[in-house]
Parts: structure tokens; C-alpha cells; sequence
């Protein structure tokens, strides 16, 4: 059929894509197993346009099938990725098990301290700034004489080398 359809048989195309569409469901709810109907249907579709514009490039001397097949699995890839991997569980039922607020640490800001003593003059007192003291961007920018962009930079630079240090501790 797509060997007539690609020649001019519209309805030859119409025939295979009413033939190939329950079989491309099959697949798509088989391998996108508790996802639900509509999303399921959405690959569907992508597929079939995907296999409509691209029919062109399927070479007519090969089988169809695996042509098609790879054209779907793509497609839920494609659909499983713009998804996300994000799980969405409710919560009611184990609400009262979760943990209470972390307490914070007394130490840990005297170990942050620690490691920050060991960077350059002005990383340090922009880490201070922004971490220890917890002021805004533009509080220590001001402080420091940063632009909001150098103080971006400034930032990252000082987190790396902090990574340095951090890393130089085996903490």
C-alpha cells in the first residue's frame, strides 16, 4: 500500500494509514505501559504524522514495518523525555510520617567558616556575604563594589574554587 500510496493511490494511503494506526497503538500503550489513554494517543499521532512527512525518505526495496516501528519508538522517546522524569505521588497518606525540620547544625557554619578562610580575600567575603550572613545579591554587591553580573561571576568562580578546597580537605 505505501509503495501505491507514494506513487498517487490516495486511497491506498488512506487504507494503511486506517490499517497501520491500531497497530501503532499497540505499541505505543505496550511500551508507555501506565501512562494514560491521551498521552498514549498523542504518540499515536506524532507517529503518524512523523511517518506522513517522512514517507519520502522509506526505501521502497525494504520492508515497511521496521521503518514504521523505529519512527514510533522514536516518538516515545521523544514524548517520554519532554515528560520529564518528574514523579507526582500524593502525599495525604504518609503525611504525618514525614520527617520533622531538620535542626540546624551548630557547627556547620564554623566548618563552612573553616573552608572559606582558606579562599582569596574577596571570595571569602562574598561567600560570607551571601551564605553565612544570608544577604541579598545587591547588599553584597554593594559591599564588594560588584555590578550584579560581576557578581555572578564572581560567585561561580568562588564556589569553584571552594570545590578546591573542599575537595583538597576529602570532605
Amino acid at each position: 500500500m505505501m509503495r501505491s500510496a507514494l506513487r498517487g493511490d490516495a486511497a491506498a494511503y488512506q487504507r494503511l494509514l486506517t490499517e497501520m494506526t491500531p497497530v501503532l497503538r499497540g505499541i505505543v500503550r505496550a511500551r508507555a505501559s501506565g501512562m494514560d489513554l491521551d498521552w498514549c494517543e498523542d504518540v499515536v499521532q506524532d507517529s503518524l504524522m512523523a511517518i506522513h512527512l517522512k514517507r519520502g525518505t522509506w526505501d521502497p526495496t525494504q520492508p515497511l514495518r521496521p521503518w514504521v516501528y523505529a519512527i514510533t519508538r522514536h516518538k516515545l522517546v521523544d514524548a517520554f523525555r519532554r515528560k520529564g522524569r518528574a514523579v507526582h505521588v500524593p502525599v495525604d497518606e504518609f503525611a504525618d510520617q514525614l520527617e520533622a525540620d531538620a535542626v540546624d547544625d551548630p557547627l556547620e557554619n564554623r566548618d563552612a567558616e573553616v573552608l572559606i578562610d582558606r579562599l582569596p580575600e574577596r571570595d571569602a567575603a562574598l561567600l560570607r556575604c551571601l551564605a553565612l550572613e544570608e544577604r541579598g545579591n545587591e547588599e553584597c554587591g554593594r559591599r564588594l563594589g560588584l555590578a550584579s553580573g560581576a557578581l555572578r561571576v564572581a560567585l561561580h568562580r568562588a564556589l569553584k574554587r571552594l570545590a578546591v578546597v573542599r575537595k583538597e580537605e576529602g570532605l
